[in-house]
């Protein structure tokens, strides 16, 4: 036998130190790389590890419930629940997931889709079902399938109270009205609390102590929730009875200036907001929209001329024939009138009266009464959108212009303006801010008109509800009332529209010591009438009288005061607008109604 030796192989030396030096460069990639995730990068890789089992709960706050003045509910939540899942950590068989599809009433591709998302921790399946519909979808035992408590908004008062109260979206934040205006106040601050969870979704330990969510403010709303029904009620009906377009309507205490009712037509259903946007339902149209208010602004003309100095209630006025050249333009009386007194003027709706006492006055003086009035500033009552209408500046004013303002003509305005502008009438000459919040105490205002001048023009207001004037049917049983009817053309591209309206009547009762004032707006009446005295002031009528008894007002008139005129006679001197009606010195008519 014999024997080999071992072969020993040498490496040249540089190949051993270079064969060291990548052993140690690898070496220390490694120990840089360990370096680098357990000490620089750890944070990454916790929340990493932490995603397995770790969950951030989030504890919704109880929205504040919105309330009347008399503490009906308007506004509240209700408990719902979310359906969401952890794609990542979802292991379902088909038939688990048929079965959840069929729950939720979802196309089972929609569900699927949903919960293999891989590169998503968190994603909604379905959100605000009934508790015992999540109830239902839990007991199928999807791991990574989760539910979670939420709030729905329920809205008792539903579309007559819609465009006041608002809606809040799906995250349960406000998107219209006081939804909107008081969403911090209303949704307070949520909570959470940090848990581990196992693969099956139960939570196994609380890793920090609960932060309690804290639930939001309530908000109690000036409105009186029966009054607002009963003007939902009768201004649906009159937009029916006279095919009208549109319609709105806004009470207010006369005394404080808090909205008791505020009503618009169209409407939409708050509880299931879905095309609130066709044929302009989410539109709250006494704040947003405005319109030339016509002939009820006649009596803040006959306020300025008398506190001017130059006129009294009983001061005559020359109206014969019928019309007033103005430059070159006319104007008109729908009936010659004559010899009439300043009151007379209100009572009979001359146009050619009121332009007359506007005439003589100065038009820095004039336009300071309408300015003072907040004719065209915004209310600032709060609420989105608010439209400010329109005052132009007076240094601008034409003879035409300063004329056919005095009859509503030429100015834009809110129906809610219009409503707060006769609250100066109620109170002794005195404009008072509005609220849409129940008041305290009565706010303080500022002096308009002297006390003699609100009451005298009180005076002629009630004048127009009694024979002779314009508006019989706004008369009421067992209350005095004042008020004034407006009619206009509607003002669109192109001048005044031959066969658009707008109808309106705004008052107060009862007259002899006022606490309720009324603005009623009826859009484009088309069933053949449209004066004011004829479509508006009927609603005035039923409204008011519904809200003074159910106030609990004292009468100030016997039951027997209200007059019913004859069968086929005439309820007082219609309105016409527009009320420029020719340019007999080569000026066409729409070439005056544009510079109005």
């Amino acid at each position: 036998m014999s024997f080999s030796p071992p072969v020993i192989i040498k490496l040249p030396i540089w190949r051993r130190r270079t064969l060291l030096i990548v052993v140690l460069l690898g070496f220390c990639v490694l120990l840089g790389r360990g370096i680098y995730l357990q000490g620089i990068h750890k944070e990454f890789l916790q929340k990493k590890g932490e995603a397995r089992y770790s969950r951030e709960l989030k504890l919704p706050a109880n929205r504040g419930i919105i309330t009347d003045r008399n503490g009906e509910l308007l506004a509240i939540s209700t408990p719902v629940e979310s359906i969401w899942a952890s794609p990542p950590d979802v292991v379902a068989s088909p038939n688990q997931l048929n079965a959840l599809a069929k729950l939720l009433q979802i196309e089972p591709a929609v569900v699927v889709k949903k919960l293999t998302k891989k590169n998503h921790e968190f994603v909604y399946v379905k959100r605000r079902i009934p508790p015992e519909l999540a109830a239902q979808v839990m007991h199928l035992g999807i791991p990574g399938v989760f539910m979670q408590r939420e709030y729905r908004r329920y809205y008792p008062a539903g579309e007559m109270a819609a465009h006041v109260v608002g809606f809040t979206g799906v995250d349960d934040k406000g998107q219209e009205g006081i939804e909107l205006v008081f969403q911090n106040w209303l949704a307070g601050k949520a909570g959470e609390r940090h848990v581990i969870k196992d693969r099956q979704g139960h939570i196994v330990e609380d890793l920090v102590a609960v932060n309690v969510p804290q639930d939001g403010k309530d908000v109690t709303l000036s409105m009186d929730r029966n009054i607002q029904y009963l003007a939902y009620r009768e201004l649906a009906l009159a937009v029916t009875q006279f095919k009208a377009k549109a319609g709105a309507a806004v009470m207010l205490d006369a005394k404080t200036g808090e909205v008791l009712a505020m009503v618009n037509l169209p409407t939409y259903n708050p509880n299931n907001p879905v095309n609130i946007n066709v044929n302009g339902r989410s539109r709250n149209r006494t704040i947003v929209d405005t319109f030339e208010p016509g002939s009820t602004l006649k009596p803040i003309t006959a306020a300025a001329a008398l506190e001017s100095g130059n006129f009294k209630p009983d001061t005559l006025i020359q109206t014969a024939p019928g019309y007033l050249r103005v430059g070159t333009a006319t104007i008109h009386d729908t009936h010659p009138q004559g010899l009439i007194t300043v009151a007379q003027v209100i009572q009979k709706s001359s146009n050619v009266g009121a332009s007359k006492m506007a005439l003589t006055l100065d038009r820095q003086f004039f336009w300071g009464v309408f300015n003072q009035l907040g004719l065209g500033t915004p209310t600032h009552i709060g609420f989105p959108g608010e439209a400010s209408g329109r005052l132009r500046p007076y240094k601008i004013w034409r003879p035409i212009e300063q004329a056919t303002m005095s009859f509503g003509h030429g100015i834009s305005l809110t129906l809610l303006q219009l409503a707060r502008a006769y609250t100066v009438f109620a109170n002794d000459g005195e404009l008072r801010p509005l609220s849409l919040l129940k008041l305290n105490e009565i706010p303080l205002g500022h002096q308009v008109f002297s006390a003699e001048t609100a009451h005298q023009v009180k005076d002629m207001l009630e004048m127009v509800v009694l024979p002779g004037g314009t508006a019989l049917k706004a008369q009421i049983m067992g209350y005095r009332v004042a008020g004034k009817t407006g009619t206009a053309h509607k003002l669109d591209v192109g001048g005044y529209q031959k066969n658009r309206y707008v109808s309106s009547f705004v008052g107060m009762a009862p007259a002899s010591n006022p606490r309720l004032i009324l603005a009623v707006m009826i859009d484009e009446p088309s069933s053949g009438e449209y004066y004011g005295g004829t479509v508006a002031a009927p609603v005035f009528s039923k409204v008011m009288e519904g809200a003074l008894r159910m106030l609990a007002i004292p009468q100030d008139a016997p039951n027997d005061n209200v007059v019913i005129p004859a069968q086929g006679a005439p309820e007082g001197e219609p309105e016409e607008a527009p009320e420029v009606k020719d340019a007999p010195a080569g000026k066409s008519v729409k070439e005056v109604q544009e510079s109005t």
